[in-house]
């Protein structure tokens, strides 16, 4: 009896430590004594200095291998447990942080978003840096990943997030520009935009996904952004038992971005089970008192069962997915 209780305090004592290593960023290996120590990447981003120190930390106390995690974090492998202060000294010579893991605020993940690439139009690194510097490590539930997408495309995955941010611009025609060049029709897949009176283009916004590729193609400046924001999804996540995010917000300006954390955050805490994701949360309590929550900061920008039904929101997701989501009722 009392060997069996030996073996349970043990195995507890294990699970413990190994939690307390995750909460600080290392991860135990499979390998004996060994660990791999996740790099604070917000964004995905690392200035030279700081990935040359990581690459010489990799080769004197790992094996030389540096691996980039579906987050975007550079990992050090086959690091000794014994020489992990020594590890996260050498790192911070150059500011390099540690992230985390378990059960709290993760590093946030962004694409290029408007600095570089021509499909964005979100600052998506300025905001990935802000909410990683205001919420990383905060503790709850159960993990909780945020990311920045830049535009539709969605190249990180927000409908597969805790809390997803994903850049969208609605346009508008300058009629005085506009030389009837019907690029800007061509060039819509969603078959939002038709030639209408006047021999202008006319747009559907019950069908536009707000991609921004008919202001790209224009040669004349005719097609420009009306408005610019992030559509919100929440309560997704991958892994053995994936949840598709659910749509619940529209054109939500930066400004209002960490609010939204915020108060996603709070409202997690307040009615999320310990080892639940936000997603099953949001199943077993009701999408509608999130819903709640969420409008004291976006307004009008908080979508209804009636937007759901239109083409735009039923394009970018799986197909069929759409219709099975819960009801959002009449707030």
């Amino acid at each position: 009896m009392q060997s069996e209780k030996s073996s349970t305090d043990k195995k507890d004592l294990t699970q413990a430590r190994a939690e307390e290593l995750k909460a600080g960023g290392f991860i135990p290996q499979r390998q004996k004594g060994k660990i791999t120590l996740r790099c604070k990447a917000p964004g995905g981003r690392l200035t030279s200095e700081r990935l040359e120190k990581i690459a010489a930390v990799a080769s004197k106390y790992g094996r030389g291998i540096v691996h980039l995690s579906v987050r975007q974090s550079p990992e050090i492998l086959y690091v000794d447990l014994a020489d992990l202060d020594a590890v996260v000294r050498e790192l911070g010579e150059v500011g390099q942080e540690i992230a985390s893991c378990g059960k709290r605020f993760r590093v946030a993940t962004a694409c290029g978003g408007c600095e570089y690439n021509p499909n964005g139009w979100t600052e998506t690194q300025r905001l990935s840096l802000e909410a990683t510097a205001r919420f990383f490590g905060q503790d709850t539930p159960h993990k909780f990943k945020t990311c920045f997408s830049g535009c539709v495309r969605d190249c990180m995955k927000s409908i597969m997030m805790d809390l997803g941010f994903q850049g969208m611009v609605e346009p508008k025609l300058l009629h005085e520009n506009c030389t009837h060049c019907t690029l800007c029709v061509k060039a819509c897949e969603d078959d939002a935009l038709h030639m209408g009176e006047e021999d202008l283009p006319v747009r559907d916004l019950d069908k536009c996904i707000s991609c921004g590729d008919c202001i790209k193609v224009c040669p004349f400046d005719a097609m420009v952004p009306k408005r610019i924001g992030h559509a919100i999804h929440v309560g997704g996540k991958h892994g053995k038992h994936p949840h598709t995010a659910y749509p619940v917000a529209e054109f939500v300006p930066d400004e209002q971005v960490m609010d939204v954390i915020e108060k996603t955050m709070t409202w997690y805490r307040e009615h999320g089970e310990k080892g639940e994701r936000i997603g099953n949360t949001l199943d077993r309590v009701g999408i509608d008192s999130y819903r709640r929550t969420l409008r004291a900061v976006v307004g009008d920008g908080l979508l209804n069962a009636a937007e759901l039904k239109k083409p735009k929101w039923r394009n970018i997701f799986y197909r069929g997915l759409v219709e099975t989501f819960p009801v959002y009722g009449d707030l």
